[in-house]
């Protein structure tokens, strides 16, 4: 395990990219999920077919194809992103229509009632939805939306097919400097759990002190 000791600096700045990554990935997954959850309960057909298109097309397609899309194909358009802010795009994105459908059954356990009577006082769907259901929603869904995270934790190595210098992405030029790839890759592999463990045991303290009683 010499070589894993001997590049520190680079595993550690590569843990560090891919927090990075991750924490912004995710901000922008819970903005598109949260949107998405409206439009897939909304009263207006349109906007509820436009929900399920976006969730059906983006969960059906492979987030490396999505990422290879948005890194090669819209610069052809003439838009063009760094490629640490299109990993972040297109991870949240992809994220986000998992995140809208855990939100989604987190609306549907939500009392009708409780929806009702604001609608009784004057809110609308919109009011409604933000002040009274949302709120009940997000704390009943913690467990499937933090399983989205620890996945997203995982799913940022993606990063590295484009070059972003992630935690894979520098275990990678690591091993192509001293092609020792077995205890290299094995530090990229604990350099993840040292990541993901704690994470779960957070979303697990989470979850028990925001539990919802009915």
């Amino acid at each position: 395990m010499d070589v894993v000791l001997d590049n520190l600096d680079k595993y550690g700045s590569g843990m560090w990219v891919t927090v990075e990554l991750t924490a912004l990935s995710f901000l922008l997954a819970l903005a598109v999920g949260t949107v998405v959850a409206g439009m897939r309960v909304s009263p207006s057909a349109p906007v509820r077919a436009a929900g399920t298109l976006y969730v059906e097309t983006v969960r059906n397609t492979p987030p490396l194809v999505l990422l290879f899309l948005f890194v090669y194909g819209l610069p052809k358009a003439g838009v063009i992103y760094s490629l640490f802010t299109s990993a972040v795009i297109v991870l949240g994105c992809y994220t986000g229509a998992f995140v809208g459908e855990a939100l989604r059954s987190g609306i549907a356990s939500v009392p009708v009632g409780q929806a009702e009577a604001a609608r009784a006082l004057g809110l609308s769907f919109t009011q409604t939805l933000r002040s009274v259901v949302l709120p009940q929603a997000f704390r009943t869904v913690i467990p499937p939306i933090g399983g989205l995270l620890s996945a997203l934790v995982r799913n940022s190595a993606l990063a590295a097919v484009i070059g972003v210098a992630d935690l894979t992405y520098q275990a990678e030029r690591v091993n192509t400097a001293h092609t020792d790839p077995i205890p290299i890759f094995i530090g990229a592999m604990i350099c993840y759990l040292i990541l993901t463990l704690p994470l779960g045991a957070l979303i697990g303290f989470a979850e028990r002190r925001l539990a919802v009683t009915r």
